[in-house]
């Protein structure tokens, strides 16, 4: 069928991959650096443009027919009524909207509506909250923004020449707050709650619909956000989760519905396949790791993991409760970490590196359980983060979480995500593919851990975990377990 490119322009760099439209095979790659400051919350669009033409120098692009992209979530682009920013975007780490979030909670009837409305609840990352931002600090940029726009919308938009058609996908819209998964339909009155005044918004495309073709014959497809291109690029389905440990951590997994939570827990995102990906956040992962290295005076993280697998399942009764920055999942924002079950015998490096990382661990299963509780189905678990390669993660999990356990290797799954849905598009453009059915490229190669005969071991350190937790923080998710 030909070859096609992804690219992934995450907050910090472009990543491009060039790759076999039939079976994914990766044949040139680049690279670039976005011109920004590392951890700025306000960029100059063009910035991005910048490192996507750096990164496919060089002839990358060379005999490419199709291109999808990915991009940072939740970045507002508020253009005016010429297509020009009123101000610089707002990328996704900006914490500043953390009130007009909560503004937003509380003007349309609490968390329950927001719910039911658009699947998820205001959090300081998505557009409606940043819009509120904008309306209630910047009014005069506010009154002139007439478009609202995604970094990886306003890209597809510069690709095709700035046309009058502005397009975006399910993922995509399903980050913003002013979308729903479950309708499949926009919210205007929302985006007007938040700004106060409607804007113009892209039209969803569906995950193998074309956003259109460059002055040059290049078709672009829909694009997608860069969680929805990485699970698409990881080629999870419907029975796998995956687990990100970060500093803080989230749980997804792949659903045929919308999961939508009534006490805001899940945010209901699409995926880039017509399903559905509800995600569960943890404010604390590796940092209960990072923090217990520190505290036992352990350099590295591959330390911690040595120290910990010479202690035994269940820490000697030591139980880290890793709430270090308070906790989303369950809802305790002002809570602290808890070290619980100190005696003689389990006052030990090794008895507290363990507790670390079952805590850790325990606490990831309790967001697991949350999806499983709305139904969503869990067999086997995809682990990304570097710290998934440390043996201590890779020896627990399987038994804690209950289910088959898949590290891949490391890969650019999100730009090779935005690969295969420019293969798909480009598939049905030509009549060769189903736009139901995605091209079957050949999945992660992965490391694959079994529970095995850990299994009740594992049962046993999530009871003792969730028996603590209840005692400490009772009803925390409103019930027992």
């Amino acid at each position: 069928m030909g070859i096609v490119a992804g690219l992934d322009s995450s907050s910090g760099f472009t990543r491009v991959v060039v790759c076999d439209a039939d079976t994914g095979a990766v044949l040139r790659q680049g690279y670039a650096a976005h011109p920004v400051e590392p951890k700025a919350t306000e960029v100059d669009p063009q910035a991005w443009l910048l490192s996507l033409g750096e990164a496919a120098s060089g002839g990358l692009l060379e005999g490419v027919q199709a291109i999808g992209v990915a991009a940072q979530q939740h970045g507002l682009v508020a253009l005016d009524q010429q297509g020009n920013p009123v101000r610089p975007a707002l990328v996704g780490n900006d914490k500043r909207a953390q009130v007009a979030a909560a503004d937003l909670v509380d003007a349309l009837g609490g968390r329950h509506a927001w719910a039911e409305a658009v699947g998820s609840v205001p959090q300081s990352g998505q557009l409606v909250a940043k819009l509120r931002w904008l309306a209630r600090t910047e009014p005069e940029a506010a009154r002139r923004t007439a478009l609202v726009l995604q970094p990886h919308d306003w890209l597809v938009w510069q690709l095709l020449g700035r046309p009058a058609r502005r397009t975006t996908d399910r993922g995509g819209a399903s980050g913003t707050g002013y979308w729903s998964a479950r309708t499949g339909a926009y919210r205007p009155d929302l985006v007007e709650l938040a700004l106060g005044h409607q804007a113009a918004l892209p039209e969803v495309l569906g995950p193998a619909d074309t956003a259109g073709t460059t002055p040059e014959g290049l078709l672009i497809s829909a694009g997608t956000g860069e969680t929805m291109a990485a699970a698409f690029g990881l080629g999870v389905a419907v029975g796998d989760a995956v687990v990100s440990l970060g500093a803080s951590g989230s749980v997804m997994a792949v659903h045929h519905e919308a999961a939508a939570d009534p006490s805001g827990m899940i945010t209901s995102f699409a995926d880039a396949t017509g399903m559905h990906l509800p995600v569960v956040h943890t404010l604390n992962a590796v940092r209960a790791l990072r923090g217990t290295a520190e505290l036992l005076g352990t350099a590295e993280l591959a330390e911690l993991s040595e120290l910990a697998l010479s202690s035994t399942p269940g820490s000697s009764g030591l139980v880290f409760l890793p709430y270090l920055e308070g906790e989303r999942t369950p809802r305790l924002p002002h809570t602290a970490g808890t070290l619980t079950g100190l005696r003689r015998e389990s006052m030990k490096p090794e008895h507290l590196a363990r507790a670390a990382f079952e805590g850790m661990l325990c606490s990831l299963a309790d967001a697991m359980d949350v999806l499983r509780g709305r139904g969503v189905e869990v067999r086997r678990v995809f682990l990304l983060g570097a710290a998934a390669e440390l043996p201590a993660v890779q020896a627990l999990a399987p038994a804690i979480f209950g289910a088959q356990v898949v590290v891949p290797q490391p890969a650019d799954y999100t730009a090779i995500g935005a690969a295969r849905q420019a293969a798909w598009a480009l598939g049905v453009s030509q009549g060769s593919l189903s736009p139901h059915n995605p091209p079957a490229w050949q999945g992660a190669a992965a490391q694959v851990f079994e529970p095995g005969e850990d299994a009740a071991v594992g049962t046993a350190v999530r009871q003792q975990y969730t028996a603590t937790r209840e005692q400490i923080h009772p009803g925390a998710f409103g019930h027992g377990g």
